[in-house]
C-alpha cells in the first residue's frame, strides 16, 4: 500500500506528496479547462503513468532475460473528448527501442508494455495505441 497526501493550493493548483519518498508534484488545470497550464494536469499524469508504466514493465521483463533497456525513449499524446463529459478519449504511446532490446523477443516486450498495470487499469472506453520503433 502506498499513501499519497496533498492539498489544494487555490487557483486550480494541487500538490501531491508521495509517502514513501517524500517527492512532491504539483498539478494545474489545463488552459483549455480554466487553468493556466503551469504544471501537469491530472489527466496528463494519467498519460504519463501509462508511458512510464509500459517502459518500467518492459525493463523488468528484459532484466529477467539478462538485458537492460537503458535508452528507451517515449512520447505519449493525450486526446480529450470534444463533447461532455470531459474525459480522456485516446492515449497514443510511441516507444523507441534501443539496440539492446533486440536480445529479447519483440512479442514479449510488446506484450509487457501493452499489459502493464496502468494499461489494464484504464477503462475500455479509453483508446490505447502503442507504436514501437525498433533500432
Amino acid at each position: 500500500m502506498v499513501k499519497i497526501t496533498g492539498d489544494y493550493k487555490g487557483g486550480l493548483h494541487c500538490t501531491a506528496v508521495h509517502g514513501p519518498s517524500g517527492t512532491a508534484i504539483d498539478t494545474d488545470a489545463p488552459k483549455d479547462n480554466q487553468g493556466r497550464g503551469e504544471a501537469f494536469s491530472p489527466t496528463d499524469l494519467v498519460a504519463t503513468a501509462l508511458a512510464t508504466c509500459a517502459v518500467t514493465t518492459m525493463a523488468i521483463v528484459a532484466r529477467r532475460h539478462g538485458v537492460e533497456l537503458d535508452g528507451v525513449k517515449y512520447e505519449v499524446t493525450k486526446e480529450m473528448t470534444a463533447a461532455a463529459p470531459r474525459r480522456i478519449e485516446r492515449l497514443t504511446l510511441n516507444l523507441w527501442m534501443p539496440a539492446s532490446a533486440a536480445k529479447v523477443d519483440r512479442a514479449i516486450l510488446e506484450g509487457a508494455a501493452r499489459g502493464c498495470p496502468v494499461a489494464r487499469s484504464l477503462g475500455a472506453d479509453v483508446q490505447q495505441v502503442v507504436e514501437f520503433h525498433w533500432a
